[in-house]
């Protein structure tokens, strides 16, 4: 099994523990799998018909479609806002969704996961995500899911790759994402 997975992490802010956990998952990836966080994420403008042409692409929406057309398979690292994804994570959905019908995720695996603050864990974000990859043309990884609660305390001391449930957690997410990605095309 060979396969490249990439990360886009829903939060732009640099101490986010989402990012911490898409961090976990690099290190927990496993044998013969790649996960590579995305950088980048902040410079895609949003989606916009107007300027989604070939000869005037924004170098930053060209630059993801590329890591994830290459790619394996998505992981969605998904903090909740207001109760559902951030807009920079919707927006690269929506970038990954065009040209319709046969966009960079279409076809992908697609694993969702994340951490937020309240007590289920950002459940909420993680369906919207799961709905909208699925939509744009990922092929959703339903059976695999990882909502960690408590985020802000729960991590306060501790990095995401130090706790055990998380790495147990991560470990058979990633497991469940690789083969799926690997496996033959039907």
């Amino acid at each position: 099994m060979s396969a490249r997975i990439v990360a886009l992490v829903g939060s732009l802010r640099a101490g986010s523990t989402n990012r911490q956990l898409a961090e976990a998952a690099v290190g927990l990836a496993p044998e013969g799998v790649t996960v590579e966080l995305f950088e980048g994420l902040a410079e895609v403008p949003f989606y916009n018909e107007d300027i989604d042409v070939e000869s005037s692409l924004p170098e930053a929406a060209a630059r993801l479609r590329a890591a994830v057309s290459d790619a394996a398979g998505l992981l969605l690292v998904v903090p909740e806002y207001n109760g559902t994804m951030p807009a920079v994570l919707k927006n690269a959905i929506d970038w990954l969704s065009r040209p319709y019908g046969s966009g960079a995720i279409k076809g992908k695996p697609v694993a969702v996961i994340g951490t937020a603050f309240g007590q289920y864990g950002g459940e909420w974000a993680q369906t919207e995500a799961r709905k909208a990859a699925g939509v744009a043309g990922g092929v959703v990884v339903e059976d695999v899911k990882l909502a960690i609660p408590g985020s802000l305390t729960r991590f306060a001391d501790t990095h995401p790759s130090e706790d055990a449930e998380v790495i147990t957690g991560l470990s058979a997410v990633l497991t469940s994402l690789a083969a799926a990605a690997t496996a033959p095309a039907q």
